[in-house]
């Protein structure tokens, strides 16, 4: 089967060695994505809502970028700084997948790379056969 292989440019993928995602036949895998500003950075700084709706938007480019939509997505999992607050990021991936409704978890987790990062996301989706 083909492999592909989708990157957003981030230093860390060259870094680390990794893909934003791959598809593979029907299946895309996207990387855990943390809230990156678009000039670097990191967004919506102490804002967990928004900090979840940036990966989330992140991980649909890459998604489309990989022949996907967002309503192909079957499982996220959501990654945790501070289990506290975990609302604010379900609301806002309840607002992103409201119909779609994939499997998902979420967890807390000691540390990601970046301290200002209060939320990583993976997700894999399915894309439909087309025949």
């Amino acid at each position: 089967m083909q492999r592909t292989l989708v990157s957003s440019g981030a230093i860390f993928e060259t870094q680390i060695g990794f893909s934003r995602a791959v598809r593979v036949g029907q299946h895309i895998a996207v990387s855990g994505t943390a809230p990156i500003a678009p000039g670097g950075g990191v967004a919506c700084p102490g804002d967990l809502y928004g900090q979840t709706l940036r990966c989330l938007a992140i991980i649909e480019k890459a998604i489309n970028d990989a022949g996907g939509k967002r309503e192909h997505v079957i499982r996220t999992r959501i990654f945790l700084k501070e289990m506290s607050n975990w609302q604010e990021a379900g609301r806002a991936h309840g607002e992103f997948f409201r119909d779609i409704r994939p499997a998902s978890t979420m967890i807390q987790i000691v540390q990601a790379i970046d301290p200002g990062w209060l939320v990583e996301i993976e997700a894999d989706a399915i894309v439909p056969d087309e025949s």
